[in-house]
């Protein structure tokens, strides 16, 4: 196939920000290639570069063998079906498809034969003479292309052509798209963020991100064959994992080896695994690779979207312990105070303020009468070393109601799970029995009072508490000790199923070596 347009290194700034940087791409004739990314990668910049309404900073681009920088957009091969379609709504439905030929000035026989041909083509018969403002969405982006192509350009250039129509009306013009670029016999680039528009009507698919090409292929290609994580994520649903590719044909993850069909790694390299939702098959627990518990089912209409559960999350189990209320009372201010004891991390002891002091205390003050009006705490004081141990630690306000409670500063008690790269904190807490029956969102409130949190070790990011446990009943509770556990979210497998299942259920999970594709990790 002849080589039609060379997009050859590319850059384009705007203030100095580059938004393209150094593009090369080879588009072919009669093929539909679409530029597929989020907003802000470029892919808009680049077609209009192509159409000649921006001038590249650096670069060439070639059209038949020839530069085209220097050539005006009007003077190019080239034709452009914009977001909005921007037709004439003086002219009807005719006169917008006729309009460039009559300012090409051709003879009006030769223009009604085209304009037909076009109508025709794109299926407006007997709306010839229809005012444009009364057409549908999907008839007004029909005659933006029929107005485009009728011009015999090269090159159709479609810019998220199809974003201002409603879903049904979408599918519909993604087949019809492709069907005019088949029968016209040019060559269609088509801007998109929509992945199931890019696998649709694709012959080549080019995803692009921050300014930058990282893959070019069929949809087959992009599908099966993610370059990584980000093509993998952006087109279809994935299972992304992080793995080590042992050896050749055998990669571990979840401290498992698996077959595979992947070569040409490193021994031990880092990599990322994706495997497809629909290439996971669900049999009888214990019967494939692995096991696991369903934790959701959505329905889809053809198919169940199923989340299923692996591998646990990081966790950590701390003690709550459950004293009786320890109000203090100030007959002569009528006022009362409360506040609880804490443990905090040996590490945070020279950032340690009042306010956090009293947060972490729950330290409060109220009239000791029908409206509870609030009082303030006007001192906190306590003198909390760097080193382990308990530490008084005395509220008062400024009628002298007073409470004093011990801060226990300890060594991090860390949890570290190399298998999931997370970390894992939460510290012992003390807490009334009305503090806890008044907690509107106990498990939230449970995670601020152990001062429960969780990293990833890669990069040290906060990785969300997914789960909390406890076995008491928080409207009557007793005094006493209670194990809480945190949790980090476990492995969890995407997979779809035409067969009914229901949440909690244990079941088996199955895949084949060809359903795993191994990637390189992004930046290696």
């Amino acid at each position: 196939m002849k080589k039609l347009i060379q997009v050859q290194n590319v850059v384009k700034t705007f203030d100095k920000q580059v938004v393209l940087k150094g593009i090369s791409l080879d588009i072919y004739e009669n093929e539909f290639v679409t530029l597929l990314g989020p907003s802000g990668c470029g892919k808009t910049t680049l077609l209009r570069i192509i159409a000649g309404f921006l001038d590249p900073t650096e670069g060439h681009v070639i059209m038949d063998g020839e530069d085209i920088a220097t050539i005006p957009a009007y003077k190019r091969d080239v034709n452009t079906v914009f977001q909005h379609y921007a037709l004439f709504p003086h002219l009807n439905v005719y006169e917008n498809i006729a309009f460039g030929l009559k300012i090409k000035k051709q003879p009006k026989d030769i223009i009604d034969q085209k304009v037909r041909r076009m109508i025709s083509l794109v299926g407006l018969e007997g709306f010839e003479k229809r005012d444009v403002t009364r057409l549908s969405g999907g008839q007004q982006q029909r005659v933006a292309i029929a107005r485009a192509l009728v011009n015999e350009p090269k090159v159709l250039l479609l810019d998220e052509s199809l974003s201002a129509l409603d879903k049904n009306l979408r599918k519909e013009m993604q087949l019809e798209l492709k069907q005019i670029q088949q029968e016209v016999g040019i060559t269609f680039i088509f801007v998109t963020h929509d992945q199931e528009e890019a696998l649709t009507m694709s012959d080549k698919i080019v995803i692009m991100k921050d300014g930058e090409i990282e893959q070019i292929g069929t949809p087959l290609e992009v599908y099966n064959e993610p370059a990584n994580e980000y093509c993998a994520q952006f087109i279809g649903d994935s299972n992304i994992i992080d793995g080590v590719m042992v050896k050749d044909n055998l990669v571990r993850f979840d401290d498992h080896d698996y077959a595979c069909v992947d070569k040409g790694f490193r021994e031990n390299e880092p990599v990322d695994i994706v495997i497809r939702p629909e290439d996971i098959d669900i049999v009888e627990r214990n019967h494939g690779i692995i096991n696991g518990e369903v934790k959701s089912v959505l329905f889809k209409g053809v198919h169940y979207a199923v989340i299923v559960e692996t591998s646990s999350g990081t966790s950590k189990t701390v003690t709550m312990h459950v004293t009786k209320n320890r109000d203090v009372t100030n007959e002569n201010a009528k006022e009362k105070i409360s506040a609880s004891g804490f443990y905090m991390d040996l590490e945070d002891v020279p950032n340690l303020t009042d306010s956090e002091v009293i947060t972490r205390a729950n330290a409060h003050a109220w009239k000791d009468d029908e409206n509870e009006e609030d009082v303030s705490i006007s001192k906190v004081e306590y003198h909390v070393k760097e080193e382990v141990g308990e530490y008084d630690c005395t509220f008062s306000t400024p009628s002298g109601t007073a409470i004093t409670v011990k801060i226990h500063v300890i060594k991090p008690q860390v949890i570290e799970d190399e298998s999931n790269e997370e970390g894992i904190q939460a510290f012992d807490f003390f807490k009334t029995t009305d503090e806890i029956k008044e907690s509107v969102a106990l498990d939230t409130d449970l995670i601020l009072w152990a001062d429960a949190y969780a990293w990833n070790m890669e990069d040290d990011s906060r990785v969300e508490i997914w789960d909390v446990k406890y076995d008491f009943d928080d409207q009557d509770i007793k005094e006493g000790d209670y194990p809480v556990t945190f949790s980090t979210q476990g492995r969890e497998l995407k997979l779809e199923t035409t067969k009914y299942i229901t949440e909690g259920e244990r079941i088996g999970l199955q895949w084949d070596p060809e359903d795993i594709h191994v990637m390189r990790k992004m930046g290696q």
